[in-house]
């Protein structure tokens, strides 16, 4: 029954936006919720973007691959370059853009107008801070704003070996967002301006694309409980342990990684037969791309709520198959 002001703009919205302030360490931040992934993308993306500009994305971006077209729906192209387990690096970007600034017929073709990335990439890979620095340079060099993806940034940040921390991601981005759908949150994903002020009349740009949440404190209550006492770190924690014990369990079976992916994403290529076998079992995998006639490249992702005897059952019955192939 308690009443609060709507669309984002109540206490619980106000107190998250702080305390993801002070995670980023960066006081000067603008904050606003958003209840889905590609809603964000798209709105980040079509509200900084002018109407002659296009986002530079890996050809395996998720913007690129994975969201049925919702960039270009607003008007914007997805301007693809090489990549690499998913990642872009610097010296490519800097190339294209090069390109494009030097062909005197630049002003007939889509402006590369701001650079997208995630982390995790589509792969599970990660970036290092001297990646993102140089990919954050070229960036500043061309006037671009480097926008971040993090729908699964808190299994990213808790990835082993990583050298990236939130902190680094707020210092060299313009504006990222930090996911909540796929980290603990019923739903839910704040957009943070570091370097770049949120664009002007934002709310009505966000009312456009019908992504304005009445109910905005259910925004507010799930972030500023996930940025207390560290829970969003926990939560990412807890599924790269689990992703560690699966990673183990295809070793076990005589699986080989098809990528190797040190995130909560974990990749590996299987006989066609053993996929037949584990849907007659009722086990659930994600289909990801077809390498070699007989063999399917399949994807199992941990979670915050996997538990440890879910993977266990897994491995066990992947090292059962294996064996009688």
């Amino acid at each position: 029954m308690e009443q609060n002001s709507g669309y984002c703009c109540d206490r619980y919205c106000a107190s998250a936006a702080e305390k993801i302030k002070e995670a980023c360490a960066c006081p000067e931040a603008e904050i606003f919720f958003l209840v889905g992934g590609t809603q964000a993308n798209q709105v980040v993306i079509d509200t900084v973007l002018a109407p002659y500009e296009g986002v530079v994305s890996a050809q395996t971006g998720h913007v690129n691959s994975h969201e049925a077209g919702a960039i270009e729906f607003t008007g914007h192209k997805v301007l693809e370059i090489p990549q690499r387990e998913g990642k872009i690096f610097a010296s490519e970007l800097e190339a294209f853009v090069s390109r494009f600034w030097q062909d005197g017929n630049h002003e007939h073709m889509v402006f590369p107008g701001m650079v997208y990335i995630s982390h995790p990439t589509e792969y599970g890979t990660l970036y290092s801070k001297k990646e993102l620095e140089d990919i954050s340079a070229v960036c500043r060099k061309f006037n671009m704003p480097l926008y971040l993806d993090g729908a699964r940034l808190a299994y990213g940040l808790a990835a082993p070996g990583t050298d990236v921390t939130l902190q680094d991601v707020a210092r060299l981005c313009d504006v990222f967002y930090i996911g909540g759908t796929k980290c603990g949150a019923f739903f839910g994903e704040a957009v943070v301006f570091t370097r770049l002020p949120m664009p002007k009349y934002f709310v009505t740009r966000v009312k456009q694309h019908g992504a304005l949440l009445a109910k905005g404190h259910i925004l507010g209550i799930q972030f500023d409980t996930l940025f207390t006492d560290g829970l969003y770190f926990k939560i990412g924690e807890h599924a790269i342990k689990l992703a560690q014990i699966l990673r183990k369990g295809f070793a076990d079976a005589g699986l080989e990684l098809y990528i190797d992916s040190p995130t909560n994403q974990q990749f590996v290529e299987l006989p066609d037969s053993i996929l037949q076998k584990l849907t007659e079992r009722n086990i659930v995998y994600r289909f990801w791309e077809k390498n070699a006639p007989d063999k399917t490249v399949v994807r199992f992702v941990t979670s915050w709520a996997t538990k440890e005897e879910s993977v266990e059952k897994l491995a066990a019955v992947l090292k059962e198959l294996m064996a009688g192939c």
